[in-house]
């Protein structure tokens, strides 16, 4: 295959060919493999050639899983491109995405008959029925996800709908549920992955094939957080109400016994008096809408005797059969849902963390597994399928293989092979420098408007010596809109552009590029985001991504390490970082320049992370002198053409 390259136009890189060689070994011996992929080596290519080999040889499908729809569209070009030019003609190939990605024209037609016909809500939900609009990503501009939140796929009703044979979602349903001999690479987010996975541990029917060739998990270090999400339960007071009442229909439908009545009345009880002792909570404590706060203990609800109802209700659901077998299969698991959080808030269970917050407006009520470890040792690396976890950032300091992979193999419950880190073939002496701004006051909530005033300065600073090409990464929200804000109010020499709400960032990545300026971002931006080329010529990281310490997954993380610091807050900040800062650099040629504004890292306040972090990325000169910074800028051209 690589001996093609010359021939086809393609330039042969030895990482790449080398992680190619580590998968085809790793499927041969039947094993699991860890492998970091420096940016530049090409990882798609790197795990679709041997894929596509083993594809053809075994007439399974591969899995392909990734942290982000972008990435999994990109891997699809990738795929096409790859396949074509190596001769592989007949792909088949599926991307598949969560429900809440693909529009609902059953929703749509019902919002059209009781919506006033003139809101811009109407107007989308037509787009939607007159077929111009399948996905979210079809929205030009993007949209808020509070509004889409009224015509995405929620609760699909899969068979019994009269839009099935037209609904985007129920055809990538059935395509990534094929059987193993009719689809070649089934390209998915880690959460239907995940979700897949779980189904499959609860004796349900899972959403992808069962029996794939390969696993590959590209942007491995993000799989902690997305089982976690995934394995996370979320209970709205509507939401539960319309689980019971949906269980009591088809229930009552097959026996018609009276003391079901009686019973879901009783539940319904219940749950109103939990939602209203959550909501006293919300007010009392909750200062912002996405704060998590604990839960206090739930008194005056029979908690033990619901949950016993409810088990007599999942053991009647589990022995129906039906022609809606699927909707029978997801309201069993709604049920088991319940069941889990009655037991978690009557203290049965000690198993979960559990948490109250404000989502979308509404009270939410959250229990998610403590340990994830043990849930992909068998569910995932166990020996059925080989898995391949690969990522640009998987590996902290260490001398040994083993050694540098354990935070990742700790928090995933990997096992397998560690495959020698492919580096990243950039120069990034010559290339690049790394600025940490020493005086600015380091952040606490007491000094926060200090910090940010300082940082805003320096930021200014930064920006105007680069003429604006400046990618701002944020690790909090509310400090990229006060930083926002503040930019609005001055008369600046570069264009200033935001982050959008929704998926797609393509047009605000357009729009950053045709302009030159300066873009402010969280989040997705961390990763992800390829802006090749002079138009980025500094990022910025306006604070280290230290995880909140309150946040009641690490609080439990840290609870159970020994140096919660050292073992769990840094390593997690140094994947991060790693990822945020693998924006700058991404071709040959690119020079740019990288600012800190967190004087943690500087030398004087003697951090013991300092070490770490500067041994971990890839920067090595690295000045604090502003004057030093301004010499590398001028000396390499660092600036906008034809001035």
């Amino acid at each position: 295959m690589y001996d093609r390259f010359p021939r086809i136009g393609l330039k042969e890189r030895i990482g790449q060919q080398d992680m190619s060689l580590d998968i085809a070994d790793a499927y041969i011996n039947g094993r699991n493999a860890m492998i970091e992929a420096g940016v530049g080596i090409g990882k798609s290519f790197a795990y679709l050639i041997p894929s596509l080999l083993i594809n053809q040889i075994s007439q399974q499908p591969v899995i392909i899983a990734t942290s982000s729809i972008q990435l999994s569209e990109q891997i699809h070009k990738d795929l096409r491109f790859i396949g074509s030019r190596l001769g592989f003609t007949r792909v088949r190939s599926v991307v598949g995405k969560g429900m809440g990605q693909y529009a609902c024209r059953y929703r749509a037609a019902d919002l059209l008959q009781t919506d006033d016909s003139s809101s811009p809500l109407s107007t989308l939900a037509r787009q939607i029925v007159n077929y111009e609009i399948d996905e979210r990503a079809d929205i030009k501009g993007g949209i808020s996800d509070a509004v889409w939140s009224n015509v995405c796929v929620n609760d699909c009703k899969f068979e019994r709908c009269q839009y099935k044979s037209t609904c985007s979602f129920y055809e990538m349903r059935a395509k990534i549920n094929a059987n193993a001999s009719d689809m070649d690479f089934i390209i998915v987010n880690q959460d239907l992955l995940i979700r897949d996975l779980i189904k499959k541990k609860e004796g349900t029917k899972g959403l992808i094939t069962e029996r794939p060739a390969l696993i590959v998990i590209d942007e491995a270090h993000n799989l902690e957080a997305k089982v976690r999400d995934a394995g996370t339960l979320e209970f709205t007071f509507r939401r539960t109400g319309r689980i019971l009442e949906d269980a009591l229909q088809i229930l009552f439908k097959q026996s018609e016994a009276r003391d079901l009545m009686a019973q879901f009345k009783f539940l319904k009880r219940c749950v109103s008096y939990i939602f209203k002792q959550v909501e006293t909570d919300l007010l009392q404590t909750a200062k912002q809408d996405n704060d998590r706060i604990k839960v206090s203990e739930i008194t005056g609800v029979p908690l033990k005797r619901g949950a016993q109802i409810l088990k007599e209700c999942s053991l009647s659901l589990s022995v129906l059969t039906s022609k809606h077998e699927r909707e029978i299969d997801n309201l069993f698991e709604d049920i088991n849902g319940l069941i889990e959080l009655f037991d978690v808030l009557a203290g049965v269970k000690d198993n979960y963390l559990i948490w109250a917050s404000n989502t979308q407006r509404e009270s939410t009520l959250s229990i998610c597994p403590k340990g994830i470890s043990q849930f992909l040792k068998y569910t995932l690396f166990n020996g059925k399928t080989s898995v391949i976890l690969t990522s640009a950032t998987m590996c902290q300091s260490g001398e040994t293989l083993e050694e540098q992979y354990a935070y990742l193999t700790q928090s995933l419950g990997y096992r397998g092979d560690y495959m020698e880190r492919q580096a990243s073939p950039f120069d990034y002496d010559n290339h690049s420098m790394m600025y940490i701004a020493k005086d600015i006051p380091y952040y606490n909530h007491q000094n926060r408007e200090a910090y940010l005033e300082a940082a805003y300065k320096e930021m200014m600073r930064l920006c105007n010596l680069t003429d604006g090409r400046t990618l701002v990464l944020f690790s909090a929200k509310e400090d990229m809109k006060y930083i926002h804000k503040k930019l609005n109010s001055e008369k600046l020499a570069w264009a200033v552009h935001v982050q959008r709400e929704g998926s797609s960032q393509d047009g605000v990545i357009a729009d950053f590029r045709s302009s030159k300026g300066v873009l402010l971002s969280t989040g997705v931006f961390w990763e992800g985001v390829n802006i090749e080329g002079s138009d980025l010529s500094q990022l910025i990281i306006f604070r280290l991504p230290f995880p909140v310490p309150s946040d009641p997954v690490y609080e439990y993380k840290a609870s159970m390490a020994d140096n919660p610091l050292k073992d769990v807050f840094v390593p997690d900040m140094l994947l991060r970082l790693r990822q945020g800062t693998g924006r700058l650099i991404r071709s040959e040629t690119d020079l740019g320049v990288l600012s800190i504004l967190d004087s943690r890292l500087s030398a004087a306040a003697k951090k013991d992370y300092r070490d770490k972090v500067l041994g971990a990325l890839p920067f090595k000169r690295v000045t604090e002198d502003f004057r030093v910074l301004k010499r590398f800028v001028e000396e390499k051209g660092i600036q906008r053409s034809g001035k």
